[in-house]
């Protein structure tokens, strides 16, 4: 993990344009933009350990958008438009919204979404084959279902992860959806981020819209574009 005091610092020497907040105001943003389709990357004390980003090295956006899982994939982590991602929802809402009730903190259990969240595909749509019928919106949450009505639930709690709970808690407040688009904060290729050079690289690097590291709030249209990294090229296909 890294201090306010580190961060500055490295921000700084970098070259980068950044604010520093309170949490208050850092969670109360960021909901907000993730709410008007905003990409973040979202990246707060010690990073994960083990095959899941769990909200400290994460990119974070809206499951209600239709556009959400194609632009993730295409224009952020440059693999098929067609990968799904998964949800992290807030544990006292997950009943809900899937048809499981048990703890999954490390996005390892998977739940088809509630039947009341569905939408059932028309006769037309049923006849559609490959990608055309893999685009067909499935649920109110179209970009962590997957085309069996199934999602990978990450099961966030206040006890354990205080910051990430409260930043899916403000989203709710605004959208009435208790659930985020939680994805590795990586691109194809690469592993995900751990310092905050990684961090502002994948950052400058792809089309994520904001960046917040703990207390500091960068936006994407603030910074200097002769800092852009090229990664399209830059590795084969898995």
């Amino acid at each position: 993990s890294f201090s306010n005091e580190e961060i500055k610092k490295t921000l700084d020497e970098i070259g980068a344009e950044f604010t520093e907040m309170s949490e208050d105001e850092i969670i109360k943003i960021t909901a907000k933009e993730i709410s008007n389709e905003k990409a973040v990357g979202w990246f707060q004390g010690r990073m994960e350990f083990g095959p899941r980003a769990l909200g400290a090295r994460s990119i974070l956006a809206d499951p209600r958008s239709e556009k959400m899982q194609k632009d993730l994939n295409i224009k952020i982590k440059y693999r098929e438009s067609f990968r799904p991602f998964a949800p992290a929802v807030l544990r006292e809402d997950l009943e809900e919204w899937f048809q499981i009730d048990c703890d999954s903190p490390y996005m390892l259990l998977v739940s088809e979404i509630k039947t009341d969240k569905q939408i059932s595909m028309s006769e037309e749509n049923k006849n559609l084959f490959g990608i055309d019928k893999l685009n067909i919106k499935r649920s109110i949450i179209p970009a962590v279902t997957h085309v069996d009505y199934s999602a990978r639930i990450q099961t966030v709690h206040k006890e354990t992860n205080p910051k990430f709970h409260r930043l899916i808690s403000e989203f709710k407040k605004i959208t009435n959806c208790p659930v985020l688009v939680n994805t590795s904060f990586n691109v194809r290729g690469e592993p995900i981020v751990c310092s905050i050079e990684d961090a502002y690289k994948c950052f400058m690097g792809t089309n994520l819209d904001i960046l917040v590291i703990e207390d500091f709030l960068l936006f994407k249209e603030d910074q200097n574009k002769d800092i852009l990294k090229d990664y399209k090229s830059k590795f084969e296909p898995d």
